[in-house]
């Protein structure tokens, strides 16, 4: 079968068409979506201002806040037992458990998406889908 010549001249400009789409997609700035509300010791609220949803995390007795972050369309909440997050497109909170004696060496949260460097583990959540994925140090 040969395929015309048209076609084949149209394939170089339709590659860069759908390249320059791509990256202006992801050059995109997003939205600021998510806001976190702590109103006593044991609940957080998430608000997702894109939805007009509502989620709200109930931390145990024994469990405390340790820091929280609130990006572009994602929260992370960290306690002394494990790690949650939330996102613009999760439809609610996701956690995972904290391993004994782990430490939090840093966080990067930005742009619907998680990164959580630990003593032990390296940590990434995704706020459009609300997975957690882990690999050991």
């Amino acid at each position: 079968m040969k395929i015309p010549e048209k076609a084949v001249t149209a394939l170089p400009v339709l590659v860069m068409l759908f390249s320059l789409n791509h990256v202006m997609a992801t050059d995109q700035e997003v939205e600021k979506a998510i806001f976190l509300f702590q109103d006593d010791d044991d609940t957080l609220t998430a608000s997702n201002a894109q939805s007009g949803q509502f989620f709200e995390l109930v931390l145990s007795a024994k469990e405390k806040v340790q820091q929280q972050y609130v990006a572009n369309g994602v929260a992370i909440v960290i306690t002394n037992q494990r790690f949650a997050g939330v996102g613009t497109f999760s439809g609610g909170w996701n956690s995972v458990r904290r391993i004994a004696g782990e430490k939090l060496i840093s966080a990067d949260v930005q742009d619907l998406s998680a990164m959580l460097v630990t003593s032990d583990r390296l940590l990434t959540y995704y706020g459009r889908s609300g997975a957690w994925s882990e690999t050991r140090r």
